[in-house]
């Protein structure tokens, strides 16, 4: 019993989590209060203060890691085939969320990052979207040191390409149009094709 309940108790925890990273892509996390979260996680709301004491910045933090670390796994995987693998799985996720939603829904980690007050910059959540975009740049740019290309201009295209996608996302879902991504995925696999070279 204690097993099953230790599994039931961390199968409602991981759905609250995915469930706040989805919200939080589609409406910010300003605008979503810890009890719509619960209720689209389908918990009660008594189980989020239970598992998340810290509140609405430790569930949003949770849910920005775990959305995070779903796109540092496609990145870690792709790149293994180079850096422009890796460029192309890192632009077709943000394609597919942003079509598949009807253009309703970004990145978690982008709203996360621009809707905290300065005041907030050091709370759990803030914290959480610099890891995973320091993680992703870490990503791109150990990759292309390891196709020849000097460390300071890895680190520099990584923060780029990062910058840049979550940039145009931001841009498809204001225009409701997926150009602004087609055209800047042309302009970053140029860039890395360049840079690593023949």
């Amino acid at each position: 019993m204690g097993k099953e309940g230790s599994k039931e108790g961390s199968g409602a925890r991981r759905r609250m989590v995915a469930g706040a990273a989805d919200m939080i892509r589609r409406r910010g996390l300003a605008s979503t209060s810890v009890r719509e979260l619960a209720a689209h996680a389908q918990t009660p709301l008594g189980s989020t203060y239970h598992y998340f004491p810290g509140g609405k910045q430790q569930l949003a933090a949770e849910a920005v890691r775990f959305a995070g670390g779903y796109v540092s796994a496609t990145l870690t995987r792709e790149l293994a085939a180079g850096p422009v693998a890796g460029l192309r799985a890192f632009l077709d996720l943000w394609r597919a969320t942003v079509l598949d939603s009807d253009f309703r829904a970004g990145c978690p980690v982008l709203a996360v990052a621009v809707e905290e007050q300065p005041a907030q910059a050091e709370s759990g959540a803030v914290a959480a979207a610099a890891e995973v975009f320091a993680e992703w740049e870490a990503l791109l740019a150990r990759s292309l040191v390891g196709q020849g290309v000097a460390e300071d201009r890895a680190a520099r295209l990584a923060t780029l390409v990062v910058a840049a996608v979550e940039g145009t996302v931001a841009m498809c879902r204001a225009k409701r149009d997926i150009r602004p991504l087609d055209d800047t995925a042309a302009q970053l696999e140029e860039l890395l094709a360049a840079a690593v070279g023949p």
